[in-house]
């Protein structure tokens, strides 16, 4: 099981920003944010991490360099938050890469919606439950 994952960011604030905004309707907000003032070679180097009940599951990371895209699909307790994720990051700059919708093709009640971030990462929100 993961414990927690790290993106990267070019644009750290506005990238903060898109992640504050989608990840607000699946009851991840910003739980943690600070500087990596042990990083010699990047003292002030900003760090971010959302998620539930306060536990810091998903950071994001200032990055000087576009780092390869990534894929990250985060669970939604019902469709509807489903839908208010896509529409949320898509108001906070979110670029379109799959409306939400049924995907049989992964299982019978697979309800997701893609979007990508700042960085051209495909993020996801996902419900399993039927309708």
């Amino acid at each position: 099981m993961i414990d927690h994952l790290s993106s990267y960011a070019t644009d750290y604030e506005v990238t903060k920003a898109f992640y504050q905004a989608a990840l607000a309707p699946l009851g991840y907000p910003l739980v943690l944010e600070e500087v990596a003032h042990w990083n010699p070679d990047w003292p002030t180097q900003r760090m971010c991490a959302f998620g539930p009940d306060g536990r810091p599951v998903f950071w994001v990371i200032e990055s000087s360099e576009a780092a390869t895209p990534r894929h990250t699909a985060f669970a939604a307790r019902d469709r509807a938050a489903v839908s208010d994720f896509y529409h949320a990051a898509l108001a906070a700059g979110g670029a379109d890469n799959g409306a939400p919708g049924l995907r049989p093709q992964y299982h019978q009640h697979y309800f997701g919606a893609f979007v990508l971030d700042p960085d051209g990462n495909n993020v996801e929100a996902v419900c399993h439950l039927p309708g």
